[in-house]
């Protein structure tokens, strides 16, 4: 496994621990595609990783092999480690925490994945190089205020006043990184509005639709918000679950022709 900055090590004694693996409750029955592990103050890969891994495989296993992917939030490094087991992948992933690039860097290893590993914020260790697929999950809860965490496991999914700081960022981003013809596959909730990132992807000149939903309770975060979200009208009174989308967005070959004439 490669690295580009110092091996990070965890900043406290507590060993890494493994997540609780939890089905996807869906028709197909999928369930978590590896057993990640996760250090203190790493936030856990639950189903929205997942489904936006199995988009992910499927985009790969379709794809030409030497695909060059890249991961923004990365997290635990789930959805990095997933890439790496197909053949012919080139993969980078980044992240801000410290710790969970420890996460991600202990994973690789155990499962002796390959993976590139950056610290930043989103794509800037990466300016000037271009991938054919950027995935990315998100902070995207709506949070009690506009002002993000800058340590521990809410800072994996507190996303501002309407869980869309990150996620716009994300959407910004990834233009300047995709290579022509390549894609953004992107995972959040319907509460965010999926009409919104649409748009967004499509004012950057990206052809964007959804690859894939699943609707499931709320998980212990949205739960605990809960009656935030209703005082906000962004969900309906007694409502306790949510639909999770996957955005594709793909960078025409016509448009970045005519970018480089």
């Amino acid at each position: 496994m490669s690295i580009s900055l110092p091996t990070p090590r965890p900043t406290v004694t507590e060993p890494v621990v493994p997540d609780v693996i939890v089905p996807i409750h869906r028709a197909d029955g999928t369930r978590a595609h590896l057993p990640v592990l996760r250090g203190p103050g790493v936030y856990p890969a639950q189903r929205d990783t997942w489904l936006l891994a199995d988009v992910l495989v499927r985009e790969l296993h379709e794809s030409p092999p030497g695909r060059r992917v890249l991961e923004l939030c990365s997290g635990t490094g789930a959805l990095s480690l997933v890439a790496a087991g197909v053949p012919g992948t080139d993969v980078t992933a980044v992240d801000v925490s410290r710790r969970a690039l420890a996460s991600a860097w202990a994973n690789g290893r155990r499962l002796r994945r390959r993976v590139r590993l950056h610290r930043g914020d989103l794509a800037a260790p990466v300016v000037g190089k271009q991938y054919d697929l950027v995935v990315s999950n998100p902070p995207y809860v709506p949070a009690a205020d506009a002002a993000l965490p800058t340590r521990g496991a809410m800072r994996a999914f507190d996303g501002g006043l309407d869980g869309r700081t990150v996620l716009d960022r994300v959407i910004d981003a990834a233009p300047q990184v995709l290579a022509p013809g390549g894609c953004l596959l992107l995972v959040h909730s319907a509460i965010n509005g999926v009409a919104t990132s649409l748009q967004r992807l499509a004012a950057h000149g990206l052809e964007a639709d959804v690859a894939a939903r699943c609707e499931h309770p709320f998980g212990p975060v949205f739960t605990a918000r809960a009656e935030l979200l209703e005082q906000r009208g962004l969900i309906e009174p007694g409502r306790r679950t949510e639909e999770l989308v996957v955005v594709r967005a793909r960078r025409p070959l016509a448009a970045a022709a005519l970018e480089s004439a």
